[in-house]
């Protein structure tokens, strides 16, 4: 690990990293699709077995389920653990779906396949889905989109469907972590200005208990359950159709 490859031999060079900041959203996840296992902005595997232990607590087989901003797939593998019949994952970049497809090519079963397409607008996937999930992407869905996002989560589900993902608690203020996190968003925000196309990441959104009243507007009836990862605590999250 150095300061020209941050994340070790694997992992993006610095110059690639900077090149992915200057592009669009769904270019710069392109050109990071080839390295970004090795990154730390994948979702842990870890987090994702305590989630898988959560569903299987809570919810039948599921048959199909749907992975909305799927990446490179290390949801969507625990999808196909958990469901029997079909498993989408769905995202804009095509590099990362190229990863995907790639790393579950050997799944025989449920049938896994991936299309491109919008988490604000997922009808493309077709069908209703007995479990929806989405890890990682928040920060990519900008506050005034959450209602999309949510209503468009709303038409995917099957009438007894889940919908399952992992978001934190409202950051004080008083916290270095706010600050810090504040900052960086500020420095997206200026780089937008200056900078186009557009890259969207911003930190501190969709966190409870901000996110409680969207659900509510969109006919979501959000349960939640807390959890311990890596000593800090997060929220399991999981909604049904109203």
């Amino acid at each position: 690990m150095s300061l020209l490859r941050p994340y070790g031999d694997d992992g993006p060079t610095l110059s690639e990293l900077a090149r992915q900041a200057l592009s669009s959203t769904e270019r710069g996840y392109d050109l990071l699709a080839p390295r970004f296992y090795a990154t730390p902005f994948r979702t842990p595997d870890d987090l994702l077995d305590q989630v898988e232990q959560v569903v299987r607590r809570r919810m039948p087989t599921p048959r199909r389920g749907l992975d909305l901003c799927c990446g490179t797939g290390a949801a969507t593998a625990m999808l196909a653990r958990l469901c029997t019949d079909e498993v989408v994952g769905l995202d804009r970049s095509a590099g990362m779906l190229g990863q995907a497809r790639a790393r579950l090519a050997t799944i025989e079963r449920p049938t896994v396949r991936f299309v491109r397409g919008d988490a604000l607008d997922p009808r493309v996937a077709e069908g209703t889905f007995d479990l929806v999930t989405s890890f990682g992407a928040f920060g990519h869905i900008q506050e005034h989109e959450q209602p999309a996002f949510l209503r468009g989560v709303h038409r995917c589900l099957a009438p007894s469907g889940r919908f399952v993902f992992v978001t934190g608690f409202r950051v004080p203020r008083h916290r270095p972590a706010w600050w810090l996190l504040r900052g960086f968003n500020g420095v997206m925000r200026v780089r937008n200005l200056l900078v186009r196309p557009p890259f969207h990441m911003y930190y501190l959104n969709f966190r409870v208990p901000d996110i409680l009243p969207r659900f509510e507007q969109a006919r979501l009836e959000l349960t939640l359950h807390p959890m311990q990862w890596r000593g800090r605590r997060f929220v399991v999250g999981e909604a049904v159709r109203a």
